[in-house]
């Protein structure tokens, strides 16, 4: 296929509403609880003008909740040192300078770096938007460097509390963020079952089946080798996924269902009839666990084109609102920063949303306005409100979250000072407009060539990781441990593989795409994996084949 006939901007689907998250409440739960002390303290004490600083220590609770709690303890400090981080920056340029210029250009780079930061270390969602969307709040915050060391202190005592406040509910469900990875598998494996592997839209289910077991397998490993009943029981039912999406036609779709059923129920012990607990089954682990991670530098590399687009569509999309006289350029960079997604296709998508929410958080901001301005009170609540409302319409999708986004970023303007609401409502929808056209111009300038490369390496590694499984197969006897690991490394080349098409494939000027051979690349490497899982005893016995030369051929 052609880079042209990818030139297209989509509009069917765009704003068509999804399902919602299956933890939806939690972050916007979570996010309430982590806002509203801080707001209300500083209510109390007559200083709601320092509620920006909080803020930021606040919304750190919007992170992590998705990740094993041991995991989350971590990625969660990072993200306050990371905010913090970046709010410093912010407040130390504004205490050192007024030029608006250099403050938009301080702003586009911060944005760059925390977008690539966010892209390498798949923290999200939702990822560098609430990032750069403090910083270069705080960029345009009157400042003097006599009072960075107490604005920051704040930032760090609400980002202290965000910490407790997402890791509360590891006391009352411990495994939850992994008995529900482990659920999300079997019930993918259990709709690729639904089509016997072979049965209309078999192909696109098999990648979210392999896709779900390898998301699964990384919630399980992220917290390390820590054995107990539980963690043995979610590494055998994803094994026993494995199995499904090896074989489908055996598959018992009902029984993987109920297997998921049980572990999103609510209680703390699972009780399991869960077949083949082999001894070997698991030799991998310890093997993927024992892989030396790659470092930071290794991981932002690839996405160094998107931080590029990141970098200059934020500047050019804050000189612009500059040139036409806004008085606040940030919110156009933050609008462009909003846009930037794997590829031109999606960025095109994000853009179109973004432009749809905000222009009716607009008209939402208008109808609260007189609520929110009755009294302090009032406008603390409808900020909190505002926050639940983000987070729980925002997995249905971005521009319906955006109707509450918005309005709540026009009120917390107003922690310090009231302002002319109709000012403000033409600033935000001129803004909106500049930054999302200047954006996603910058996303088509700046090329990303190397979305091709990477696809070129992806599939060298399918084909190589397939190649090391088929060598072993064709052993008489091979060593337990080196197949094991290297259905696990197969598994996880396909998966990437098929990211990294996806990417590719929405990209806009590069080469042709090696479509026929990432297709033929697939279906050798699910052959193949097909193939270890019978060899391993894994597979129903009744229905086992053998391992044939048409299962390792390339």
């Amino acid at each position: 296929m052609s880079s042209a006939t990818r030139h297209r901007l989509p509009l069917a689907g765009i704003l068509r509403l999804g399902r919602p998250s299956d933890i939806w409440f939690k972050p916007a739960l979570s996010v309430v609880a982590a806002v509203a002390p801080p707001n209300l303290i500083l209510l109390g004490l007559g200083r709601l003008d320092l509620a920006m600083y909080t803020m930021a220590g606040s919304l750190c609770a919007l992170y992590g909740h998705n990740r094993p709690y041991a995991a989350r303890a971590r990625a969660l400090a990072w993200v306050v040192l990371g905010m913090v981080a970046g709010v410093a920056v912010a407040l130390v340029t504004a205490s050192l300078t007024s030029g608006a210029v250099i403050l938009v250009t301080v702003g586009a780079v911060l944005a760059a770096i925390q977008k690539g930061v966010c892209d390498a270390t798949r923290i999200g969602p939702p990822a560098n938007v609430i990032f750069t969307f403090i910083s270069s709040a705080s960029l345009f915050a009157p400042q003097t460097l006599g009072q960075v060391p107490g604005h920051l202190g704040l930032a760090l005592a609400a980002g202290a509390w965000s910490w407790l406040v997402g890791m509360a509910p590891g006391l009352v469900r411990p495994h939850g963020p992994e008995r529900r990875a482990t659920a999300a598998a079997l019930n993918a494996t259990a709709a690729y079952a639904d089509t016997r592997g072979t049965g209309e839209g078999h192909a696109p289910a098999r990648a979210a089946s392999a896709a779900a077991i390898h998301a699964a397998w990384q919630s399980l490993l992220a917290v390390g080798d820590r054995p107990d009943t539980t963690r043995r029981a979610l590494e055998r039912l994803l094994v026993r996924a494995e199995v499904a999406l090896a074989a489908p036609a055996d598959a018992d779709p009902a029984r993987l269902r109920g297997w998921a059923r049980e572990l999103r129920g609510l209680r703390r012990t699972l009780s399991l009839d869960i077949p083949g607990e082999h001894a070997d089954e698991l030799l991998g682990l310890a093997t993927e666990l024992a892989l030396p991670r790659p470092s930071l530098r290794h991981r932002l590399a690839p996405f160094a084109p998107i931080a590029a687009r990141t970098a200059i569509g934020c500047a050019l999309a804050g000189y612009a609102s500059l040139a036409l006289g806004v008085g606040r350029p940030y919110w156009a960079l933050v609008t462009a920063a909003s846009l930037y997604q794997a590829n031109v296709t999606l960025t095109w998508r994000r853009g179109v949303q973004r432009v749809v929410g905000n222009v009716l958080g607009v008209l939402a901001f208008a109808a609260l306005a007189p609520l929110a301005h009755l009294n302090a009170v009032a406008l603390v609540l409808c900020c909190v409100a505002l926050n639940f409302g983000a987070e729980a319409l925002m997995g249905r999708n971005y521009w319906l979250g955006s109707i509450c986004v918005t309005p709540m970023a026009l009120l917390i303007t107003e922690f310090a000072r009231s302002q002319d609401a109709t000012e403000l409502m033409t600033d935000r929808v001129v803004d909106t407009l500049v930054g999302a056209l200047v954006g996603f111009v910058a996303a088509v300038a700046v090329t990303n060539r190397r979305a091709g490369d990477r696809l070129e390496h992806a599939l060298t590694e399918a084909e190589r990781a397939r190649e090391n499984a088929a060598r072993l197969l064709a052993e008489a006897h091979p060593e337990p441990r080196a197949l094991d690991g290297a259905r696990r490394g197969l598994a996880t080349a396909l998966v990437d593989l098929r990211a990294t098409a996806d990417a590719a494939a929405g990209e806009w000027w590069q080469r042709a795409l090696p479509e026929d051979r990432v297709v033929l690349a697939e279906q050798a490497g699910h052959r193949t994996l097909a193939a270890t899982v019978r060899r391993q005893g894994l597979a129903p016995r009744q229905h086992d084949p053998g391992t044939t030369t048409e299962d390792i051929r390339p």
